[in-house]
């Protein structure tokens, strides 16, 4: 979240409620959206870490809000944000381990781990078809999202039945 708003706020300085329209605009439906609340929390961080600098703006007739814009070193943090390559693979997942430790424990069968898992799966995937459907055809942003979690959930449906048939 921190750095998701100081990239929205590379465009131009914004208060929180501008920054959450951002995300929803650009993001869609199926990317879970942080609460006004959370996002107030981390733009006070932000501004403690000396990331942003916040401007109280009078208006007349609604209360005072606050804008926030980026200070030199969070133009720095944004750049370096993007500069970095995205987490590796994954090799600490929490299916697998239960998937490992099943045997070992006899609290559960491997076989239904992967049922049910590969179960979740399809709905997550039958989920996502309703949200594709029901996006905006315009935002391209939330229709690759959309595909990627979808490509990605494909993926682990392939390796569950990979698991599956080794260790059947």
């Amino acid at each position: 979240m921190r750095l998701t708003l100081l990239a929205l706020l590379a465009r131009a300085p914004a208060h929180g409620y501008e920054l959450k329209q951002d995300l929803e605009k650009l993001l869609g439906a199926a990317y879970p959206q942080p609460n006004i609340g959370q996002i107030y929390v981390t733009l006070g961080r932000l501004e403690k870490s000396g990331l942003i600098e916040g401007e109280d703006v009078t208006q007349s007739s609604r209360p005072n809000k606050r804008t926030y814009r980026l200070t030199e070193a969070g133009r720095e943090a944004v750049a370096a944000w993007y500069e970095e390559s995205t987490d590796e693979p994954r090799v600490r997942d929490e299916f697998f381990m239960k998937l490992a430790l099943a045997p070992r424990t006899g609290v559960a069968d491997q076989i239904a781990l992967i049922n049910k898992q590969r179960r979740h799966y399809l709905n997550t995937m039958r989920n996502l078809s309703k949200l594709a459907a029901a996006e905006d055809r315009d935002n391209r942003v939330a229709h690759l999202l959309i595909e990627g979690a979808m490509l990605h959930l494909q993926a682990d449906l392939d390796w569950l039945e990979r698991c599956q048939e080794e260790l059947e």
